[in-house]
């Protein structure tokens, strides 16, 4: 079927629609004063809002996959489930709302990582949601949403500057050790697999591309993250301070 006629395009349409409605439910909450008073952490502590209800529906419903699945821990191509398609979906929503919120809201050139990021994940996806493939392997890059729940609670701090208090020093151990079983290790895994496709004109080959790159990201985050919590050398310089990725 052509993707123009694939029912999938239904299912995409109403998850970017849901992520709409949830950003605008999520805008009538209260903001704490210091948030409040800067349009920009307003928009950032909204966006951040909507990433972290992503986070915990994806992350746990990817735990759920994997384990109602487990064959989508080897069988990476081929592994299907319902469950697991739907969670392609969902989470691909996610990335076409949060892309159309950074452009509209006039943050793209603040936040273009994250939209590199974005149109890499969706590129991923389209295997899993039009031809049926590497499903299980979507559902496995999405095990990473586990870790992004405590990475957005210590971004959302650092909007409000809250590093003084201690939820915040526990949460950046814990994040810590997500990143390596949630980000790092799942990565890690993947790389190694689509390795296989090196040499052939195939799907693998491209997704291979994607998660090299993924990969390169992940890992200067990760250098960002040990440099800003562990060994915090000087304060961020005045040039980067609208940057949406705040280290």
């Amino acid at each position: 079927m052509l993707p123009l006629l694939h029912p999938a395009l239904l299912l995409l349409l109403g998850a970017t629609l849901t992520f709409r409605a949830l950003r605008r439910a999520l805008c009538r909450l209260p903001l704490p004063a210091h948030v409040r008073a800067d349009p920009l952490r307003t928009w950032r502590w909204h966006n951040l809002l909507v990433s972290f209800a992503h986070s915990i529906v994806s992350g746990i419903w990817a735990l759920l996959c994997v384990w109602q699945t487990p064959e989508m821990l080897v069988e990476i191509e081929m592994a299907w489930s319902l469950s697991g398609y739907l969670l392609v979906c969902f989470s691909a929503g996610y990335f076409i709302h949060d892309t159309v919120d950074i452009v509209v809201s006039g943050q793209a050139r603040a936040s273009w990582e994250y939209l590199v990021h974005h149109v890499m994940a969706m590129g991923a996806f389209i295997s899993g949601i039009f031809l049926g493939r590497f499903v299980g392997g979507g559902v496995l890059t999405l095990l990473v949403e586990v870790s992004n729940i405590f990475l957005t609670i210590r971004m959302m701090m650092k909007i409000n500057n809250a590093q003084h208090l201690l939820f915040y020093k526990i949460n950046k151990y814990v994040n810590l050790v997500m990143y390596f079983l949630f980000r790092l290790a799942p990565q890690a895994y993947l790389t190694y697999f689509f390795l296989q496709y090196v040499g052939q004109r195939s799907l693998g080959t491209f997704l291979l591309g994607i998660l090299i790159m993924l990969d390169i990201m992940i890992l200067i985050y990760f250098s960002r993250l040990l440099r800003s919590d562990f060994c915090p050398e000087r304060l961020p310089s005045p040039q980067h301070k609208d940057k949406f990725l705040t280290e």
